[in-house]
């Protein structure tokens, strides 16, 4: 398989880029699709039979179950890295090892019922905490990322949770098309 077949399994719908101006009506879509995040997971696993959560979306990528069980760790990181940057000055944010938290017992389990309705409660939570910080506040506020080395706003935050979003799903999407085969 070619380089660049593999990084478009890995990236399917590109790697975000911030707008240099986010507008009212894109933050507005960014925010939606956090908040169907839950629904469109669940749209797409319902009648998902247990030997396919087993299938990748790429050669050496997650299995399905992987995918949405990281969903739920990562944004859980999310929302409470938006509450300290939207309570602490420029807090430096905890990274984990996303890729050993996918090794673990929760991160491998079969029945993806008690994510979902992880998914579904924090993200009501989470979309209603980011529908309602002050506007000033999303160029303002910020968390440091250290990992990246980099300060990141609370509106490209935003932004790249929301592409998060629609890269896993986009990575169910394919693992489910390709039967797990490449």
């Amino acid at each position: 398989m070619t380089e660049e077949k593999l990084h478009t399994l890995k990236y399917p719908i590109g790697k975000f880029v911030k707008p240099e101006y986010v507008n009212n009506e894109t933050l507005a879509q960014w925010i939606s699709d956090i908040e169907h995040l839950p629904k469109n997971i669940e749209g797409l696993t319902k009648n998902v039979a247990t030997q396919q959560l087993q299938w990748v979306y790429r050669p050496n990528g997650w299995n399905i179950k992987q995918v949405v069980h990281h969903c739920a760790d990562s944004h859980i990181n999310a929302f409470i890295r938006f509450k300290l940057a939207l309570t602490e000055e420029s807090p430096t944010i905890k990274p984990y090892r996303e890729d050993l938290w996918a090794t673990l017992i929760d991160g491998n389990a079969d029945d993806l019922t008690d994510t979902l309705f992880l998914l579904k409660g924090l993200h009501a939570k989470l979309c209603l905490l980011l529908r309602y910080i002050p506007k000033a506040d999303l160029t303002t506020k910020t968390y440091v990322h250290p990992q990246h080395g980099k300060r990141f706003t609370l509106d490209e935050a935003i932004g790249m949770y929301a592409w998060h979003s629609n890269h896993h799903l986009a990575h169910i999407k394919q693992a489910l098309e390709y039967k797990g085969q490449f």
